[in-house]
């Protein structure tokens, strides 16, 4: 689906500025027509996530963003997406940059004011579906063309090595306009709330493939039994989360209307300590060589802490505990 990146100046210019393009590219090629999470078909949405992620994860983010947009308006009944628009979600909500939604005319029109941060590929996309509170205080949902004057991309917000490419800067809104969609609350109330985020565990679990790939393929010459250790590590780490994932996905399509917050929980946790694993065994099992000299390598093993910070660590830890706590039986059967 994906060429494999190399070590080309040509290449590396066109990673650091053309992926908005590869976007554009895969929308015109019709890949990012995902199945909807809950369909039936979960596993093949988080496959082609996990895909992306393994060939180049800065992509993957402003992928996962837009295909996350189009699963949220379909959820929602939002308007339909105009052809070849790229789409980001915009849902972050830190204190100190937040969005206003004031009702605009009848209907679901809004004017939209504030500033919103970790807007991945705010220089690039068309649109966004983006998070804000209405004047009842109230957290609400709203689409918007960004294609506005009332709209300014700005460089601030982003100063990280890793996932620089994610381009996820400061945003700032002043009298703007938008659709609101569906009701206050229905963000995080639906059902596909945790279905997208397990789907993040997907682009995890794809990146730390792709950078086990690259261990496997730098290990084929040789026969040192440590590095060959920390291969057959990175493989049991692998195959448990992606067995995880698999699971996970047919429970969804089980029961999509079901509360999976117990789910992504287990698979964002259970995919950043496999991710963490094969990061630390394919450091050892390589060396400094790598991550001095292959770039790509080196971006990977950047790239992933980074996104996997969005993970909230302890705080996820502890949720899960507590629905564990709450759950009737045993909740580890065989």
């Amino acid at each position: 689906m994906l060429a494999p990146a190399t070590d080309d100046p040509l290449a590396r210019l066109q990673q650091q500025h053309g992926r908005a393009l590869a976007l554009s590219h895969l929308v015109a090629a019709g890949l990012d027509q995902l199945p909807l999470p809950g369909s039936g078909r979960t596993l093949a949405r988080w496959q082609r996530l996990a895909a992306v992620a393994a060939h180049d994860l800065p992509l993957v983010k402003l992928f996962e963003g837009h295909t996350d947009a189009l699963a949220i308006l379909a959820e929602l009944d939002g308007p339909a997406p105009p052809v070849g628009s790229l789409w980001g979600t915009w849902c972050a909500e830190p204190p100190d940059a937040r969005l206003a939604f004031v009702a605009d005319g009848g209907g679901p029109q809004l004017r939209i004011d504030g500033t919103k941060a970790w807007c991945s590929g705010a220089p690039s996309v068309t649109h966004a579906v983006v998070s804000g509170w209405n004047t009842a205080g109230e957290p609400c949902l709203a689409s918007v063309a960004l294609d506005q004057p009332g709209i300014t991309v700005t460089g601030n917000g982003w100063k990280a090595v890793g996932m620089a490419g994610s381009q996820s800067v400061d945003v700032v809104f002043e009298a703007a306009r938008g659709i609101q969609l569906g009701a206050p609350g229905d963000y995080t109330r639906r059902p596909g709330f945790w279905h997208g985020g397990a789907g993040i565990a997907a682009c995890w679990l794809g990146g730390a493939v792709g950078i086990a790939t690259m261990t496997r393929e730098l290990s084929r010459a040789t026969e040192e039994p440590h590095r060959l250790a920390h291969l057959g590590a990175i493989d049991v780490a692998l195959a448990a989360a992606a067995a995880l994932l698999r699971e996970s996905a047919a429970a969804i399509d089980a029961a999509p209307g079901a509360n999976a917050q117990a789910l992504a929980l287990r698979c964002r946790l259970a995919v950043e300590a496999a991710a963490e694993a094969v990061m630390r065994h394919a450091g050892r099992a390589l060396g400094a060589g790598p991550l001095c000299r292959n770039e790509r390598f080196a971006h990977a093993m950047a790239d992933l802490p980074v996104f996997m910070r969005q993970s909230h660590a302890e705080r996820d830890l502890a949720a899960l505990g507590q629905r564990v706590l709450a759950t009737e039986g045993s909740p580890w059967p065989l």
